[in-house]
């Protein structure tokens, strides 16, 4: 599978095809899936542009990128930054009404295990964000672990030296837990396309997008768009 990530918390300022309105995010999610693209994340907008975890931001964002891609899994953030205070991160998932497919949680945020739970009691899929072993390590005492749809191993904006040593850990306790669950293999800005690249050597799942990467591998003048990095990741994952 190969997910593409269209905004994150990035702004049309850091490159004019970043994703903000419900219309910009469908037409943005048709391409990239045109392009190869199995799911689709973003983060919804409000009106002034920034990232929302409201009701009526939410449904209207998912109304949009649907009636573009009717049968395209589609999933959401629920970052800290996005509502720092963990109640009423949960109090914003309980009051939604349109739902999206999936939405990631990253597991060493505060509340991660309560708001997982939350999203499964609402028949929401769970991805498990784990940007460490310790919080890897967390998850996997989760008494709800095997309910979760995947996890994400997640590496942040740092050369491969620096998170090679981390990355080989969180195969090795993954592999010792037994889990069975597909693993989404990502990386962010420098670490994208080497960890991309490992993704497809493996033979797991992986993410690209604007959200994760402004370029092309190689290429310092940039992706054109959403879906030029799909159309090169899924080359490079055969």
């Amino acid at each position: 599978m190969l997910k593409a990530a269209l905004n994150g918390n990035r702004s049309p300022d850091e490159h004019p095809n970043i994703p903000v309105t419900p219309g910009q995010l469908a037409q943005a999610a048709r391409a990239a899936v045109e392009a190869g693209a199995d799911a689709l994340h973003f983060h919804p907008r409000n009106a002034a542009g920034a990232e929302s975890l409201d009701a009526d931001d939410v449904a209207r964002a998912l109304e949009a990128v649907r009636a573009a891609c009717p049968s395209v899994p589609v999933g959401l953030s629920s970052g800290w930054w996005i509502v720092p205070d963990a109640g009423a991160r949960l109090a914003a998932v309980r009051a939604w009404t349109a739902l999206p497919d999936f939405v990631s949680v990253n597991w060493h945020e505060d509340g991660a295990p309560e708001l997982a739970s939350t999203l499964l009691e609402r028949g929401i899929g769970v991805e498990a964000g784990l940007w460490t072993a310790d919080a890897l390590r967390a998850f996997l005492a989760w008494p709800r672990r095997d309910e979760v749809l995947r996890v994400l191993i997640e590496m942040p904006d740092q050369p491969i030296r620096t998170y090679k040593a981390e990355l080989k850990e969180m195969f090795g306790l993954l592999e010792a837990s037994g889990l069975d669950k597909p693993v989404v293999l990502h990386g962010l800005g420098e670490s994208a396309w080497p960890l991309l690249r490992e993704a497809a050597r493996r033979g797991l799942d992986a993410r690209i997008g604007l959200e994760d990467t402004l370029l092309l591998p190689g290429d310092f003048d940039g992706a054109a768009d959403n879906a030029e990095l799909v159309r090169v990741a899924r080359e490079m994952m055969g």
